[in-house]
């Protein structure tokens, strides 16, 4: 799930990401990787909520299109139903999310 809420004072956006209960399984550790973020799975940890669910916000620039994924117990890689695109990854034969602000 993907939440975007436009600033009207400077030209970013808060990106909420969020992944529910069943799609994280069993895992105790979730991030949010992209090329916002040098795909560094320690930069931006997701944190469980009562409900279940991992979320983070980040805050991204406008008029631009990011690349990302979803990275269960720093293994597992897993695309956002949710994302605006996807784009064959140039590393693997997967595909990667586009988020589009």
């Amino acid at each position: 799930m993907i939440e975007k809420k436009y600033l009207k004072t400077k030209p970013q956006c808060k990106v909420k990401f969020a992944l529910p209960a069943d799609k994280v399984g069993n895992a105790k550790k979730v991030a949010v990787v992209g090329d916002f973020n040098n795909w560094d799975c320690n930069a931006n940890p997701m944190k469980k909520q009562k409900s279940g669910v991992f979320a983070s916000t980040l805050s991204l620039g406008i008029d631009a299109a990011y690349q990302f994924r979803y990275v269960l117990d720093g293994t597992e890689w897993i695309n956002d139903e949710m994302a605006d695109d996807y784009v064959p990854s140039p590393i693997s034969y997967d595909t990667n999310g586009v988020i589009s602000l």
